[in-house]
């Protein structure tokens, strides 16, 4: 089951496909929203929003909680069954909700979940295991490690050879290059890739 979960960040400049998927929408994520996606879910604590979306929020939040209005979407996505889940209007703004965003990531990748955030400027995902990168020739991609070292078993298709091991702390997998149609990296340790895709 595919989910779409609309945050509250740098509004999505591009189209949403949103056809066979649930699509939560995060409190202000409906200003820039609304008329252009379909949106099932409406939820939040609406400390961003001074009216109420269509369709109505079922529950309304308190603001001051433990989670996120992002979280609790990942958390309603996964509970009705998702197991692909894509995250837009997640970059820009707060620099802090960015990187909360960017743990959601890591949170659906550790639960056997793949999801994904595109911004107006890269596709980003969190990954381990084996990964392929296929189609995407001539794009600049950086792999960086998420919550401590990873270790790359393997890998091919980059201007850059990827290093035994990617030490948490470092920049060095910023800005590698695509060169084949099929590049791949196996790795231990979770990692977070960054497809830059201006639209």
């Amino acid at each position: 089951m595919r989910a779409i979960v609309l945050l509250n960040g740098e509004p999505y400049r591009g189209a949403i496909e949103d056809g066979g998927a649930l699509v939560l929408c995060c409190d202000g994520a409906y200003d820039w929203a609304k008329g252009r996606v379909r949106i099932d879910v409406n939820l939040g604590d609406y400390d961003s929003l001074s009216y109420v979306p269509d369709p109505p929020p079922a529950q309304v939040y308190p603001s001051e909680k433990n989670y996120t209005d992002g979280e609790l979407a990942l958390q309603r996505a996964m509970a009705a069954g998702a197991d692909v889940i894509e995250f837009y209007g997640g970059g820009g703004g707060r620099e802090d909700h960015f990187l909360g965003n960017l743990h959601l990531l890591y949170a659906a990748c550790r639960r056997g979940v793949r999801a994904v955030m595109v911004t107006n400027y890269a596709r980003i995902f969190a990954a381990e295991g084996s990964v392929e990168l296929c189609g995407l020739r001539g794009k600049t991609v950086s792999i960086v490690p998420f919550g401590g070292p990873a270790h790359i078993l393997e890998s091919g298709g980059l201007y850059y050879p990827l290093p035994d091991t990617f030490v948490y702390g470092s920049t060095r997998g910023i800005s590698n290059v695509i060169t084949a149609e099929r590049a791949y990296f196996k790795t231990e340790g979770v990692v977070l890739v960054f497809v830059d895709e201006l639209i």
